[in-house]
């Protein structure tokens, strides 16, 4: 009773999409973890339960405690982070893990290693090593903004490692996939903006922890392995270009200010513009509604700042 008393407490928060075919390997790589006291918040947005079934079932047989939200409609991943994230801040968890879920984890003290620095004092975030599923290659090792282009950038994205990111260090941008956080940081940052209802919220939301000098640090030695953009169908889908398309003009208006934000928008719309004859007829329409939809935020935005 002691040993569990002493074992910092952590929410992990996993938003369900279309994801009945990862969750086994998922729910096998929490089972393993030591060192934490887990509760898991599972915010199913599919258009089934059949993924709040499969997660009671696997969090039965695995013996971790979970909560189920079926919100019956996809309410976007930015609104169910927020969810699992009061839930999990309500019931007194000092860390809150966002965790996609067709990530593995690669050590059972995968979330112990990235719980340690924060428990030292030495940050309020941290994130793991990042390979692509199967491979030997680095997803993302850390990164950073580019302002004037509106878009992020992993480090060793698509390079084999060969320890060569071994050293820890804080760093600009990382994906909200899979970062563990203090619950400080929500007094401080905020929630996630559900306006972006997928895409560049981790982006608008790692970027306002940045301006409250909260940084991330990269921990090598905590590793997953993750199935890229298993839920959405890739970064070209319909889906995908719509809503980056939308997300990346709304996030210029609303954080990079004047005259960054109309550099970053003229220079998203050439870069569309490039890539556009080689989308399918449906992604470019998609791409066409993205840009509608970004420009009306972005001038509601204008508005609220009085730009």
């Amino acid at each position: 009773m002691d040993s569990v008393r002493t074992k910092p407490r952590v929410g992990v928060v996993t938003v369900l999409y279309q994801s009945d075919d990862v969750l086994e390997d998922f729910f096998a790589s929490l089972k393993v973890q030591d060192g934490v006291l887990l509760k898991l918040y599972v915010i199913d947005n599919s258009a089934t339960d059949s993924g709040s079934i499969m997660a009671r079932e696997l969090a039965t047989l695995a013996g971790i405690e979970t909560e189920i939200v079926f919100n019956n409609a996809n309410a976007g991943v930015a609104r169910g982070n927020n969810q699992g994230i009061a839930m999990a801040l309500a019931d007194g968890c000092e860390y809150v893990l966002l965790a996609n879920n067709d990530v593995d984890f690669l050590d059972p003290a995968t979330i112990a290693k990235l719980v340690a620095p924060i428990s030292a004092g030495t940050t309020l975030a941290s994130i793991p090593k990042i390979f692509y599923h199967g491979t030997n290659r680095i997803w993302c090792a850390g990164g950073w903004f580019s302002p004037l282009k509106a878009i992020t950038k992993h480090v060793g994205d698509g390079v084999e490692d060969h320890g060569q990111f071994d050293r820890s260090a804080f760093t600009e941008y990382a994906p909200t996939c899979f970062m563990l956080l203090h619950k400080s940081v929500f007094d401080r940052v905020g929630m996630m903006d559900e306006k972006y209802f997928v895409y560049y919220d981790d982006a608008d939301f790692v970027w306002r922890m940045n301006r409250q000098e909260i940084h991330l640090l990269y921990v090598p030695t905590s590793q997953v392995a993750h199935k890229v953009s298993f839920s959405t169908g890739g970064s070209e889908s319909p889906f995908s270009l719509f809503y980056c398309t939308r997300n990346r003009i709304y996030f210029s208006r609303k954080n990079l200010g004047f005259p960054r934000s109309l550099i970053a928008e003229g220079y998203s719309l050439l870069a569309l513009l490039v890539k556009y004859p080689r989308f399918t007829p449906a992604g470019r329409k998609s791409v066409r509604r993205g840009i509608v939809a970004g420009m009306r935020m972005s001038a509601q935005v204008t508005r609220q700042l009085g730009m």
